[in-house]
């Protein structure tokens, strides 16, 4: 593996990492409320600011909310969403993928019909649609990104299938007379797991934007929940005046995703030199 990419491998590992842990012991972290509002300390700038301090440490949104306490919980609903997106779409995808590889014929005619109708379909705005229609709450972002994020684990899995099933011991276990439940789940599916496992990452963090769009069009996770995406709506009116209140959550966001896609090209190189070696 070239250093670069194991460096980038170490970082997008710790940045994912801390943001989890984040996430499971935000209620051990913080020591307000993300949910009191107090007018009387609203916009207050963060400590590297004039007029700003420690008790409020990245200041305090138009509602007079502690700024840090809901970047902290917004941590936990991105990192929910994008790993029960993740696993959600991975189930389905992967399912589809290596039973149409697995078996061919008509069954994979219509997991490649079922591939091509996904792509055609715009995400975001069959998103839009769906959560405009049945209401913005948690479980309907997750269930819907989780049924439109499927198709790269269906096509990944499909092709990683259709590559195995012609190996050796795949041939040995049909000779030993193996059950077909069997060699899918014994022989077949643990030696795809390495591509799926990048996919998981790529697509862990479509979702985690996805649902920052979403919030940000007031489609998304409702208020007063934390969320990234909304945090960024509700602060684009005082973007000019109190630009931490932007800037805070965006540059969250975009350094989570980062983290992950650095994560996600480091165990492809992984994975890679360890097949080669």
């Amino acid at each position: 593996m070239k250093p670069v990419s194991k460096l980038g491998l170490w970082i997008g590992a710790f940045i994912v990492g801390f943001t989890l842990f984040l996430a499971i012991f935000a209620p051990l972290l913080v020591t307000h409320d993300p949910f009191a509002q107090d007018l009387s300390r609203r916009l207050i700038p963060p400590f590297w600011m004039d007029n700003g301090g420690l008790t409020h440490p990245l200041g305090t949104d138009q509602l007079g909310r502690d700024y840090l306490a809901r970047l902290i919980y917004g941590a936990r609903i991105s990192m929910l969403i994008g790993i029960l997106t993740m696993v959600a779409s991975g189930l389905l995808g992967t399912a589809m993928g290596v039973i149409g590889g697995f078996y061919g014929g008509r069954i994979d005619d219509f997991v490649l019909f079922a591939i091509t109708a996904r792509l055609s379909i715009p995400l975001i705005l069959v998103a839009l649609a769906v959560v405009a229609l049945v209401g913005s709450s948690l479980t309907v972002v997750v269930a819907t990104l989780g049924l439109l994020l499927w198709d790269r684990f269906a096509v990944v899995a499909r092709v990683a299938t259709m590559q195995v099933r012609t190996l050796d011991f795949v041939a040995a276990a049909w000779a030993a007379g193996c059950s077909r439940s069997h060699i899918l789940l014994r022989e077949v599916l643990p030696n795809i797991l390495s591509p799926l496992a990048v996919v998981a990452t790529l697509e862990m963090a479509l979702a985690i934007l996805l649902e920052a769009a979403l919030s940000f069009l007031g489609l998304g996770v409702p208020p007063p929940l934390p969320s990234w995406g909304l945090m960024i709506a509700e602060a684009k009116d005082y973007m000019f005046f109190s630009p931490w209140v932007i800037m805070v959550p965006g540059l969250s966001l975009a350094v989570l995703v980062f983290g992950i896609n650095l994560l996600g090209d480091g165990l492809r190189d992984l994975l890679r030199t360890g097949r080669t070696t």
